[in-house]
């Protein structure tokens, strides 16, 4: 069963820092793209950040560049998003997906569960 699922997340104050995870199983994991998407209420989902399937390969939104951070474990089929001062905007619920391919190309395969990250004082 193909799955992903996405932990980390919680209630921060603006300025801090959270480490989101996506641990895959039931496909292999090394052999896909891995992005990490948020939707805030009333919005649309968006994508945040995007890692190759080898890791070599990462973008960012524009509205995270230099403070997000993605990188990947194949060995533990796993995808982090280090987040570092957060701001109110960033609240929204984080959900990782797979693509079908090596590269940062397409929608998602499929999708985890999301976690939810508040940032507020």
């Amino acid at each position: 069963q193909l799955q992903l699922v996405e932990s980390g997340g919680g209630a921060v104050q603006p300025g801090g820092s959270l480490r989101l995870s996506c641990a895959g199983t039931g496909f292999t994991f090394g052999y896909y793209a891995i992005g990490w998407f948020r939707q805030a209420p009333g919005k649309e989902r968006e994508r945040v950040s995007c890692i190759s399937s080898s890791g070599g390969i990462t973008d960012y939104a524009d509205s995270v560049k230099g403070r997000f951070t993605i990188s990947r474990d194949n060995a533990k089929n796993t995808v982090y998003l280090q987040m570092n001062s957060l701001k109110p905007e960033d609240t929204a619920i984080y959900y990782c997906g797979a693509i079908r391919r090596d590269i940062c190309q397409g929608n998602p395969y499929f999708w985890g569960q999301g976690t939810q990250v508040t940032v507020s004082s």
